[in-house]
Protein backbone atom coordinates (compact mmCIF):
# COMPACT_ATOMS: atom_id res chain seq x y z
CA UNK A 1 0.00 0.00 0.00
CA UNK A 2 2.84 2.33 0.77
CA UNK A 3 4.41 1.65 -2.59
CA UNK A 4 1.20 2.62 -4.40
CA UNK A 5 1.03 5.85 -2.40
CA UNK A 6 4.62 6.65 -3.30
CA UNK A 7 3.88 6.07 -7.01
CA UNK A 8 0.83 8.34 -6.85
CA UNK A 9 2.88 10.98 -5.07
CA UNK A 10 5.65 10.84 -7.71
CA UNK A 11 3.04 10.97 -10.53
CA UNK A 12 1.33 14.00 -8.99
CA UNK A 13 4.63 15.78 -8.46
CA UNK A 14 5.80 15.19 -12.04
CA UNK A 15 2.44 16.32 -13.39
CA UNK A 16 2.64 19.49 -11.32
CA UNK A 17 6.10 20.40 -12.65
CA UNK A 18 5.01 19.59 -16.22
CA UNK A 19 2.00 21.92 -16.08
CA UNK A 20 4.16 24.58 -14.45
CA UNK A 21 6.69 24.47 -17.30
CA UNK A 22 3.91 24.60 -19.91
CA UNK A 23 2.34 27.60 -18.22
CA UNK A 24 5.66 29.47 -18.07
CA UNK A 25 6.42 28.85 -21.72
CA UNK A 26 2.94 29.96 -22.78
CA UNK A 27 3.21 33.12 -20.67
CA UNK A 28 6.68 33.86 -22.13
CA UNK A 29 5.42 33.50 -25.69
CA UNK A 30 2.44 35.70 -24.97
CA UNK A 31 4.63 38.35 -23.38
CA UNK A 32 6.91 38.35 -26.42
CA UNK A 33 3.93 38.75 -28.77
CA UNK A 34 2.54 41.54 -26.61
CA UNK A 35 5.94 43.29 -26.67
CA UNK A 36 6.10 42.97 -30.46
CA UNK A 37 2.62 44.45 -30.85
CA UNK A 38 3.51 47.28 -28.46
CA UNK A 39 6.71 47.98 -30.40
CA UNK A 40 4.84 48.12 -33.72
CA UNK A 41 2.14 50.42 -32.38
CA UNK A 42 4.77 52.65 -30.77
CA UNK A 43 6.50 53.37 -34.09
CA UNK A 44 5.40 56.69 -35.64
CA UNK A 45 3.41 56.51 -38.86
CA UNK A 46 5.07 57.75 -42.05
CA UNK A 47 3.87 61.21 -43.17
CA UNK A 48 4.19 61.85 -46.88
CA UNK A 49 3.13 65.49 -46.77
CA UNK A 50 5.70 68.01 -45.45
CA UNK A 51 5.13 70.27 -42.47
CA UNK A 52 5.68 73.39 -44.61
CA UNK A 53 5.02 74.29 -48.22
CA UNK A 54 7.97 73.65 -50.54
CA UNK A 55 8.24 75.50 -53.87
CA UNK A 56 10.99 74.33 -56.22
CA UNK A 57 11.90 76.07 -59.50
CA UNK A 58 14.16 74.36 -62.05
CA UNK A 59 16.48 75.12 -63.69
CA UNK A 60 18.04 78.19 -62.07
CA UNK A 61 18.99 79.52 -65.54
CA UNK A 62 17.28 78.99 -68.88
CA UNK A 63 18.18 80.06 -72.42
CA UNK A 64 15.93 80.31 -75.44
CA UNK A 65 16.03 81.58 -79.00
CA UNK A 66 13.62 84.18 -80.31
CA UNK A 67 10.39 82.56 -81.45
CA UNK A 68 10.78 79.41 -79.36
CA UNK A 69 8.41 78.08 -76.69
CA UNK A 70 9.78 77.98 -73.12
CA UNK A 71 8.48 76.11 -70.07
CA UNK A 72 9.65 77.36 -66.66
CA UNK A 73 9.22 74.51 -64.17
CA UNK A 74 7.65 75.06 -60.76
CA UNK A 75 6.70 72.15 -58.47
CA UNK A 76 5.39 72.30 -54.93
CA UNK A 77 4.46 69.94 -52.09
CA UNK A 78 1.47 70.84 -50.00
CA UNK A 79 1.60 70.55 -46.20
CA UNK A 80 -0.81 68.24 -44.44
CA UNK A 81 -4.55 68.95 -44.61
CA UNK A 82 -4.11 71.39 -47.56
CA UNK A 83 -5.64 70.17 -50.84
CA UNK A 84 -3.45 71.09 -53.81
CA UNK A 85 -6.39 72.47 -55.77
CA UNK A 86 -7.09 75.05 -53.02
CA UNK A 87 -3.69 76.72 -53.46
CA UNK A 88 -3.24 79.96 -55.42
CA UNK A 89 -0.36 80.41 -57.85
CA UNK A 90 1.22 83.66 -58.98
CA UNK A 91 4.02 84.23 -61.52
CA UNK A 92 5.90 87.50 -61.85
CA UNK A 93 9.02 88.74 -63.63
CA UNK A 94 11.78 91.06 -62.42
CA UNK A 95 14.10 92.95 -64.77
CA UNK A 96 15.74 96.35 -65.08
CA UNK A 97 12.27 97.93 -65.42
CA UNK A 98 11.02 96.50 -62.12
CA UNK A 99 8.43 93.82 -61.32
CA UNK A 100 5.62 92.76 -63.65
CA UNK A 101 2.84 90.32 -62.69
CA UNK A 102 2.17 87.68 -65.32
CA UNK A 103 -0.25 85.26 -63.68
CA UNK A 104 -2.33 85.55 -60.52
CA UNK A 105 -4.87 83.22 -58.88
CA UNK A 106 -4.01 80.65 -61.54
CA UNK A 107 -5.11 83.03 -64.32
CA UNK A 108 -3.04 85.25 -66.61
CA UNK A 109 -3.38 88.95 -65.72
CA UNK A 110 -1.66 90.47 -68.76
CA UNK A 111 -3.89 92.44 -71.11
CA UNK A 112 -4.19 91.10 -74.66
CA UNK A 113 -2.23 88.06 -73.55
CA UNK A 114 -1.69 85.27 -76.03
CA UNK A 115 1.71 83.94 -74.97
CA UNK A 116 1.72 83.24 -71.19
CA UNK A 117 -0.09 80.20 -69.78
CA UNK A 118 0.11 77.94 -66.74
CA UNK A 119 0.85 74.55 -68.26
CA UNK A 120 1.07 72.55 -65.03
CA UNK A 121 -1.57 70.47 -63.22
CA UNK A 122 -2.16 71.88 -59.73
CA UNK A 123 -3.68 68.61 -58.50
CA UNK A 124 -0.23 67.06 -59.03
CA UNK A 125 1.74 69.95 -57.54
CA UNK A 126 2.80 71.33 -60.95
CA UNK A 127 2.50 75.10 -61.51
CA UNK A 128 4.86 75.42 -64.49
CA UNK A 129 4.62 78.47 -66.77
CA UNK A 130 4.65 78.28 -70.57
CA UNK A 131 5.76 81.22 -72.74
CA UNK A 132 5.00 81.04 -76.45
CA UNK A 133 7.04 82.80 -79.15
CA UNK A 134 9.55 84.39 -76.77
CA UNK A 135 10.96 87.80 -77.62
CA UNK A 136 13.92 89.87 -76.42
CA UNK A 137 11.61 91.68 -73.99
CA UNK A 138 10.95 88.41 -72.15
CA UNK A 139 14.43 88.29 -70.61
CA UNK A 140 14.48 88.58 -66.80
CA UNK A 141 14.07 86.54 -63.62
CA UNK A 142 10.78 84.67 -63.20
CA UNK A 143 9.37 83.80 -59.76
CA UNK A 144 6.70 81.24 -58.87
CA UNK A 145 4.68 82.18 -55.78
CA UNK A 146 2.21 79.83 -54.05
CA UNK A 147 -0.33 80.94 -51.44
CA UNK A 148 -1.99 78.55 -48.96
CA UNK A 149 -5.63 78.88 -47.88
CA UNK A 150 -4.39 80.40 -44.59
CA UNK A 151 -2.63 83.11 -46.68
CA UNK A 152 0.86 81.71 -46.08
CA UNK A 153 2.99 82.73 -49.09
CA UNK A 154 6.04 80.81 -50.30
CA UNK A 155 8.13 81.88 -53.31
CA UNK A 156 10.62 79.86 -55.32
CA UNK A 157 14.24 80.86 -55.85
CA UNK A 158 13.52 82.13 -59.37
CA UNK A 159 14.59 81.18 -62.90
CA UNK A 160 16.74 83.56 -64.96
CA UNK A 161 15.67 83.56 -68.61
CA UNK A 162 18.07 84.77 -71.32
CA UNK A 163 16.99 85.23 -74.93
CA UNK A 164 19.30 84.62 -77.90
CA UNK A 165 18.79 86.25 -81.29
CA UNK A 166 20.19 85.50 -84.74
CA UNK A 167 22.52 88.22 -86.06
CA UNK A 168 21.75 87.22 -89.63
CA UNK A 169 25.46 87.29 -90.52
CA UNK A 170 26.65 83.70 -91.05
CA UNK A 171 23.63 82.57 -89.02
CA UNK A 172 25.38 83.31 -85.71
CA UNK A 173 23.13 83.12 -82.64
CA UNK A 174 24.16 85.22 -79.68
CA UNK A 175 22.65 86.59 -76.51
CA UNK A 176 21.93 90.28 -75.99
CA UNK A 177 25.04 90.71 -73.84
CA UNK A 178 27.25 89.14 -76.50
CA UNK A 179 25.76 91.34 -79.22
CA UNK A 180 26.44 94.47 -77.19
CA UNK A 181 29.99 93.26 -76.54
CA UNK A 182 30.63 92.68 -80.25
CA UNK A 183 29.31 96.12 -81.18
CA UNK A 184 31.37 97.81 -78.45
CA UNK A 185 34.51 95.98 -79.59
CA UNK A 186 33.89 97.05 -83.18
CA UNK A 187 33.44 100.69 -82.24
CA UNK A 188 36.54 100.57 -80.06
CA UNK A 189 38.57 99.09 -82.92
CA UNK A 190 37.46 101.85 -85.27
CA UNK A 191 38.45 104.51 -82.73
CA UNK A 192 41.91 102.96 -82.36
CA UNK A 193 42.40 102.96 -86.13
CA UNK A 194 41.38 106.61 -86.32
CA UNK A 195 43.89 107.57 -83.61
CA UNK A 196 46.70 105.64 -85.34
CA UNK A 197 45.96 106.82 -88.87
CA UNK A 198 45.27 110.49 -88.07
CA UNK A 199 48.99 111.55 -88.00
CA UNK A 200 49.68 109.75 -91.27
CA UNK A 201 46.70 111.39 -92.90
CA UNK A 202 47.95 114.78 -91.80
CA UNK A 203 51.36 114.09 -93.35
CA UNK A 204 49.75 113.06 -96.60
CA UNK A 205 47.70 116.25 -96.67
CA UNK A 206 50.83 118.37 -96.06
CA UNK A 207 52.71 116.52 -98.81
CA UNK A 208 49.88 117.12 -101.23
CA UNK A 209 49.78 120.83 -100.37
CA UNK A 210 53.57 121.23 -100.86
CA UNK A 211 53.41 119.46 -104.20
CA UNK A 212 50.63 121.72 -105.40
CA UNK A 213 52.59 124.85 -104.42
CA UNK A 214 55.74 123.68 -106.22
CA UNK A 215 53.76 122.90 -109.30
Amino acid sequence: MSQNIRKLYRFAASSFFFFLLVDVSVDGTASKEDAAVTDITAQPSLVTAPEHLLVIQTPAKEKAKEGETVVLNCHFDSPRHSPLTDLMVKWYKEDEKGQMDLLENNVTVLTNNSRFFMSGDLSRGDASLMILNVTISDHGIYFCEVTLPDRTVVTGDGTKLRIRRALGLFGIEESIGTIIGVVAAGVGGIMVLIVILTPQLRRCVLCMRQGSHQG
